[in-house]
């Protein structure tokens, strides 16, 4: 009899051990789901240390490191950073499609943005961008873009956005952003640009490259000249290094100047920090980028 009753559990043991097994339960469905964003934030961590000494000694002045590439379809370009923004900061300036649209549009060659919904409640952006500052809106080409944030968590962010196809024989479009948070008041930026393109493209664009745009270079050096002046990178990898650096400066603008009401703040912005690189990157004179930045607000009736 006492045996018998030793071996038959409470009701009360029972219940208790059910609990726990449900709290053990949604305990490890918890990690399993914080997994992907701690590995994510992980990986960005040990990029960060990883390039610690390139970012120290970085030639842009400021810890910065910029890397290109042909893909086997296209060219890329990353930018890392470490910025003096919050990673809180950083989320809540850059989350919505609508603050991409002033991020962008801070491009000289990008005149206009408009959002949208899109299928099963994703969130589209659409770019107006012309082939060189001076022409008109009505010869920009579209690009949407499908914009979602992968992730977000007080360590980590992910945000991307991507266009199935682009103008010209272009495709594949990829602009993405990882942050990590490094302490309180700084961040560790990963800034990804990257398109397709199909033979013809790319043999027209190497033949422009060699002839008239064959004075452009980009930024990551490669020898030296006869008078012992860095020699710049040319060619595909120059021009995806020159798109993919005034990318990184309109993110950089914008999150010094995020209210709705500073536009222009965030143009000057941009400006004078393109204008720190004239050798890859001076288009034009400030009024004359104010000008058009003007002309695309009072257009659209909107103060980006």
């Amino acid at each position: 009899m006492v045996w018998s009753m030793s071996s038959s559990p409470s009701p009360r043991a029972s219940w208790t051990r059910t609990l726990a097994g449900a709290l053990l339960l949604a305990a490890s469905l918890q990690a399993l789901a914080a997994a992907p964003e701690n590995s994510s934030a992980q990986a960005l961590r040990a990029t960060h240390q990883r390039m610690s000494d390139k970012l120290d000694h970085s030639s842009f002045g400021r810890p910065v490191q910029l890397d290109s590439m042909e893909t086997p379809d296209g060219l890329q370009g990353d930018v890392y950073a470490v910025v003096e923004h919050p990673l809180s900061a950083i989320s809540a300036t850059l989350k919505g499609s609508a603050h991409w649209c002033g991020v962008l549009t801070l491009h000289i060659n990008n005149r206009r943005c408009r959002t949208a919904s899109g299928p099963q409640g994703s969130e589209m952006l659409t770019l107006y961008v012309v082939r060189r500052y001076d022409k008109p809106i009505d010869q920009a080409f579209e690009l949407p873009f499908v914009y979602r944030v992968t992730n977000a968590t007080p360590e980590y962010m992910s945000v991307e956005l991507m266009a199935e196809s682009g103008p010209l024989g272009t495709s594949n479009y990829r602009v993405t952003l990882q942050a990590v948070a490094l302490d309180e008041r700084k961040s560790f930026l990963h800034f990804s640009y990257s398109y397709d393109h199909n033979a013809m493209v790319r043999l027209g664009t190497m033949a422009y490259l060699a002839t008239f745009g064959s004075d452009k270079v980009g930024f990551t050096v490669v020898g030296k000249t006869p008078e012992g002046q860095p020699e710049y990178i040319r060619g595909l990898r120059g021009l995806v290094e020159r798109n993919a650096m005034r990318y990184f400066l309109t993110l950089d603008a914008y999150l010094a100047a995020p209210g709705p009401d500073q536009a222009e703040r965030r143009q000057r912005r941009w400006f004078a920090a393109v204008e720190q690189y004239p050798r890859q990157l001076h288009e034009v004179d400030l009024d004359t980028y104010l000008a058009l930045k003007r002309e695309d607000r009072q257009r659209d009736g909107a103060a980006r």
